[in-house]
């Protein structure tokens, strides 16, 4: 169900607790609040989180302001339009489909970025120049085959590849045929991280 609109004196107050839970990560005061809405008295706050509780926006217990919770979490990230075709031009995007929510990836425990350089993973849409995210592998046993890694070998340092277990060695398989893959026995690769996501700076063109 659909929260009731806001008047602009309640919509302000609430992106206001937004960001403050986003950056703090726990309910401000009523004195915090009063000094960003730039009043004196907390009757008017009062006020408005009463009516942002009644209108569907916020939990909270009245005199209890570190109780306060959002109802409902805001839609976050960058907002995904619909499906795009590489052929022939489609309408233009009526709704919002959904949300890209970066935050979930990049808020994941541990997780690292690293510059691909060369092109043994084009096969997999990875080219030189990308941001590759990572998460740690602190067990490679429970990798699956397929896995795309990053995996310090003897002789080659760190190297992006497809991971793959054959009994008591691994096979780093590339995703470009003029590269051979890298079999070794498991005890000489330290796998470093699992891919999480791509990340590709589209370079500006001139002319827009």
């Amino acid at each position: 169900m659909q929260p009731a609109p806001l008047t602009v004196a309640q919509q302000e107050l609430y992106d206001w607790i937004v960001a403050f839970l986003n950056d703090h990560g726990h309910a401000p005061s009523i004195r915090q609040m009063m000094e960003a809405m730039g009043l004196r008295s907390p009757a008017p706050i009062q006020s408005r989180l009463r009516y942002l509780q009644k209108k569907g926006w916020i939990q909270w217990q009245p005199g209890r302001a570190r109780t306060l919770q959002l109802s409902t979490a805001p839609a976050t990230g960058i907002p995904v339009l619909g499906t795009v075709f590489a052929g022939g031009l489609v309408e233009t995007f009526p709704d919002v489909e959904s949300h890209l929510d970066l935050q979930a990836t990049l808020k994941q425990k541990d997780v690292f970025a690293l510059t691909v350089r060369g092109d043994s993973m084009i096969g997999a849409h990875i080219t030189a120049g990308d941001l590759v995210v990572m998460k740690p592998v602190t067990d490679a046993r429970a990798l699956p085959n397929g896995a795309i890694v990053s995996a310090m070998v003897p002789g080659e340092g760190t190297t992006l590849k497809f991971f793959h277990k054959d009994g008591p060695t691994i096979r780093l398989e590339p995703a470009n045929p003029a590269y051979e893959p890298i079999v070794l026995p498991a005890e000489q690769v330290v796998v470093q991280g699992r891919l999480v996501a791509v990340w590709r700076q589209v370079p500006a063109f001139a002319g827009g």
